[in-house]
């Protein structure tokens, strides 16, 4: 480019060299509103001046807008700034030298691109408008409008809903929610080949529909029910749903209650005053919607007034009144037990709202809610409690109320009385009355019970009088009156005991005989005498033999009895005779028959077809058993069944059981078989199904096989309601006599702990006695007390004297530690003493050897009490001091082990029993030995250190002989020296009464 130009310029050069050249670039320009363009204007030659002038052929002088600048001395630069339409024109460039001008002109074109003015980016419509889609477009030249959906150009040739308008809109006729979706308006100049577009979001809103779901919505008042309104609402966008009631927005409160979305409407605690309209109003950018529903209260009916009434016999009417309210209005119906009078049946043409009973002494009377029953012609029968029942279809209420009727005694009960002579019988005189009557019986005029009648009772009951008669004779039969009698008035009747017969005789229909057993078919006596036949006896024999005979006890709806025991193929015959109170009736003629022989069972070998022949042999042969005869009973609870079955023919063989099955009719598969021992005659089969049809089948089976099944059929009872056992206490009878036996042996442990702790008895003490070895809490200490109570004084009877002698502790062999305390141990410790001195020991009571003599031993007894008694005074209060003193000292010593004194027991006879002392230990045995007591000589022992425990027990029986105590007093003061003889002892006395013997633990010790 830059050749060819400069190539150009030469040339005009050489061409022109005295001229001046002028040249704009570009050559023209166009330039679109509110751009800016230069134009360069270039001069050949020498030039003074380069100028611009405008359009209107004025010199440009810069500005704002336009602006001139020359670069050099050959260019020049005219600039437009944001070009208008009043910009455009032809522009001049002059150049100027001396007296040579030259200019060059540029036509410059101001055009307008294209702006789209108005078209938003999104624009709604209401589903069923005309559209009018906006795009207002602003070019030059004016563009060329196309719209385009989904991408699509849009031919409103073939759809007519779609119109281009003038001003270059799209209309679309009758919006659908289906014409949504992006829009693009293109606008194009062909000129330019400019091109531009917009894309426009169309949205279709839809007016608010509103679907009910219910739109009458039934509740209940005053029972704390709630009411739930909903309505479902659809449109776009999602609508906003609200409740009013009244032209009141109804709010979530105590009262109303309303989900997320609004569309459901919970009312609480429903009320009558709830009732009405409810509107369902939805909201969207499309519109509002509204719909009602109807919120309609019902109220369960309650009678309101229902009062009892009284009236008398006969009197003329009297009116029972009941009122009732309820939503919608309940019926009003009237009952008396079983009859049930209603309004509207079996109306009169007259009156459609009135019930008349068909003795037209019952009328019914309804009005709204109140209803009344008139009784034209009151009656005794009609007393009673009458119930009033108010209906709607919500509920119902009912209330009795109770019509009193007085009205005189009515006489009921059988007139006839059947007894015999010697068996009493009642007359029933059944009274009713009210208010009550008195009762009083009459035989031909004269009171009952009168003095000459000692066979005649009067037992009494509020509605009944019972006369109780022991006939003695024929003239105790006859007629009897009753009076009975209240403030309205009387009535009597006459009553009749009759002498009672022997039932006739019964009838044999007929005997179905089997080989052991016939089944008898007989009809009841025509007459049972006056009473009810008790028993059937039935005799039966073989012709020519004596009878054998056998009673039957009566069975309600069965007249077959079965006979056993029979042989086969046998003559018998057989009567019949009824029993009742009275006695045995006449018998029916005898009836014939003869027994079936035993069925046989022949077997056929494989090989023959002939059936083979049995052995001779003198024994009968044998075969399967007979069917046995069934009676099917079900039982109370209706869905069990007690099957009977009597034995028929054994077969020769005796019957080793019974098999027992059975199943419903309408099932293929039979329960499991139940096998029965021969001695049982019924089988108890129970959970079965309620109303359905069983058939059970019993075989009897021996050895030679089974019997062909006897069949019987029975259905099941209806299931009853089941109604819930009022105050069953839940638990089994096991349970309950788990929980009493447990109780039981709770109280048992609680009274043995107590005898154990206070009594020391029980089966807790035996236990630690023989197998613990201990005595029990605090048993040492009760021993003691049970001495000292043993020994409490007692001024009537003689003492028993308690004598311990004993010294101080010795050590044990093993190095003088103190012995531990025993039974045997003595109360009180004695001072201790010298080595060196000797205690002599008081042998005061004789042995059983040496007490030969019956005074002798009185003798010593009584010197031996007394001695007792002066040792114990001197004793006491040494015992005192020592009581709580400790062990002997450890440096004691002693020669011996200490020994226990015999126990000495004067029994009423002269001799007298000392027991042997026990020693501690067997090292111990020759020291007790040389203790032991001799014959009183009155001098003391040799042994010094030996300890001493005399124990005397005088019985108070030998205390009776005054002689012997006599004696005993006057050598008192002899023993007395003899026992203050012993130095350095301690001497426990116990003085006691001598009463009656206790058990009090001690009297093996005794």
């Amino acid at each position: 480019m830059l050749q060819t130009r400069d190539l150009i310029w030469t040339l005009l050069f050489i061409g022109c060299a005295a001229s001046i050249q002028v040249q704009i670039t570009p050559t023209q320009g166009e330039i679109s509103v509110g751009e800016s363009k230069f134009f360069l204007c270039e001069v050949v030659g020498d030039a003074t001046d380069i100028d611009w002038y405008a359009p209107s052929g004025e010199k440009i002088v810069s500005s704002q807008d336009v602006f001139v600048s020359r670069t050099d001395e050959s260019t020049s630069t005219l600039t437009i700034y944001h070009a208008t339409v009043d910009s455009s024109g032809n522009y001049k460039c002059v150049a100027k030298s001396a007296d040579k001008e030259a200019q060059a002109t540029v036509q410059v074109k101001i055009f307008q691109k294209i702006s789209f003015k108005n078209a938003p980016s999104l624009q709604e419509f209401n589903e069923g408008d005309n559209a009018d889609i906006v795009c207002d477009v602003v070019s030059s030249p004016p563009a060329t409008i196309f719209w385009k959906h989904k991408g699509a150009k849009i031919h409103v040739a073939k759809d007519v809903r779609f119109k281009i308008m003038e001003n270059a809109h799209l209309q679309i006729r009758g919006i659908k929610k289906t014409d949504e979706g992006m829009y693009t308006c293109e606008a194009r100049v062909m000129a330019r080949g400019e091109i531009d577009f917009r894309a426009i979001k169309v949205v279709i809103n839809v007016l608010p529909t509103i679907r009910i779901r219910q739109a009458e919505v039934n509740a209940t008042a005053d029972i704390g029910t709630s009411a739930m309104l909903a309505c479902d609402a659809d449109g776009f966008p999602e609508p906003t749903v609200t409740w009013a009631r009244n032209n009141v927005v109804l709010e979530t409160d105590e009262k109303y209650s309303l989900n997320e979305d609004g569309s459901e409407l919970l009312i609480k605690d429903v009320t009558k005053v709830d009732e009405g309209d409810y509107t369902c109003m939805a909201k969207n950018k499309a519109g509002e919607k509204e719909e009602e529903v109807s919120l309609n209260v019902f109220v369960t009916p309650r009678i309101t007034y229902l009062n009892n009434q009284t009236a008398s016999e006969l009197q003329e009417h009297v009116t029972l009144t009941c009122e009732a309210s309820g939503e919608p209005t309940p019926a009003i119906t009237w009952s008396f037990g079983p009859r049930v009078f209603t309004e509207r049946e079996q109306a009169s043409w007259t009156r459609p709202d009135t019930y008349e009973s068909l003795d037209g002494n019952v009328v019914v009377r309804s009005d709204a809610r109140v209803s009344s029953l008139t009784l034209k012609y009151v009656q005794f029968s009609d007393a009673g409690q009458y119930l009033c029942t108010a209906r709607n279809p919500i509920g119902q209420d009912s209330k009795n109320m109770y019509l009193e009727v007085r009205y005189s005694p009515k006489i009921q009960g059988p007139v006839t009385v059947y007894t015999w002579e010697g068996n009493s019988a009642n007359i029933s005189c059944e009274v009713l009355a009210h208010p009550g009557a008195s009762v009083v019986w009459f035989r031909d005029g004269q009171q009952l019970p009168s003095a000459n009648t000692t066979n005649i009772k009067i037992y009494s009951t509020p509605t009944a009088s019972y006369l109780e008669i022991t006939p003695e004779s024929q003239n105790d039969f006859g007629s009897y009156n009753c009076t009975a009698t209240n403030v309205i008035g009387s009535e009597s009747k006459e009553f009749l005991m009759i002498q009672a017969e022997v039932p006739s005789a019964p009838t044999v229909e007929g005997v179905a005989p089997f080989s052991s057993t016939a089944m008898v078919n007989f009809e009841e006596p025509d007459s049972n005498g006056g009473v009810s036949v008790l028993r059937y006896k039935v005799d039966w024999r073989q012709p020519g033999q004596d009878w054998s005979s056998r009673e039957f006890e009566v069975e309600t709806g069965t007249n077959q009895i079965i006979l056993t025991g029979l042989k086969p193929e046998t003559a018998y015959e057989v009567k019949m005779a009824a029993v009742n109170g009275k006695g045995d009736g006449e018998s029916s003629p005898s009836t014939p028959f003869t027994t079936k022989p035993i069925r046989y069972t022949f077997t056929t070998p494989p090989e023959t077809s002939t059936p083979s022949i049995p052995p001779p042999t003198t024994l009968p042969l044998k075969g399967e058993p007979s069917a046995p005869k069934l009676e099917a009973k079900v039982q109370k609870k209706g869905n069990a069944l007690k099957v009977n079955w009597v034995k028929q023919d054994d077969g020769g063989t005796p019957i080793k059981h019974y098999l027992v099955r059975y199943k419903p009719k309408h099932v293929s598969d039979w329960r499991p078989e139940i096998r029965v021992p021969h001695g049982s005659d019924h089988v108890l089969l129970q959970a079965l199904d309620w109303n359905t049809e069983y058939e059970v089948y019993v075989v009897a089976e021996n050895q030679q096989g089974k019997s062909k099944p006897a069949v019987v059929s029975f259905r099941t009872a209806m299931q009853p309601t089941a109604i819930p056992e009022v105050g069953g206490s839940g638990l089994g009878t096991g349970a309950i006599v788990g929980i009493l036996m447990v109780v039981f042996l709770l109280l048992l442990v609680g009274v043995d702990v107590t005898c154990y702790f206070l009594n020391k008895c029980g089966l807790l003490m035996c236990i630690a006695v023989n197998f613990c070895g201990k005595t029990g809490p605090g048993a040492k200490g009760k021993d003691i007390e049970e001495g000292k109570a043993a020994f409490t004084k007692d001024e009537s009877k003689e003492p028993i004297v308690e004598v311990r002698t004993e010294e101080a502790n010795p050590p044990t062999q093993d190095g003088g530690a103190p012995t531990e305390p025993s039974e045997t141990t003595p109360l009180t410790e004695a001072e201790p003493t010298s080595p060196d001195t000797t205690s002599p020991v008081v042998n005061s009571l004789p042995t059983a050897a040496s007490n030969s003599t019956p005074g002798a031993s009185e003798r010593n007894t009584a010197a031996a009490v007394e001695s007792a008694k002066s040792a114990a005074e001197a004793s006491l209060p040494a015992s005192a001091g020592s009581k709580d003193s400790g062990p002997a000292p450890a440096g004691a010593t002693s020669s011996s082990t200490p020994d226990v004194g015999p126990l000495v027991d004067l029994s009423e006879g002269a001799s007298l029993t000392v027991a042997p002392p026990k020693a501690a230990t067997a090292a111990s045995e020759p020291d007790a030995k040389a203790a032991e007591p001799k014959e009183s000589t009155g001098s003391p022992s040799t042994a010094s250190t030996a300890q001493a425990d005399i124990k005397v027990a005088i019985d108070d029986k030998a205390n009776a002989n005054d002689a012997i105590t006599k004696e005993a007093n006057a050598t008192e003061t002899k023993e007395v020296k003899e026992v203050d003889a012993v130095p350095n002892s301690t001497t426990e006395v116990k003085t006691v009464p001598n009463e009656a013997p206790v058990a009090n633990g001690n009297e093996s010790k005794a």
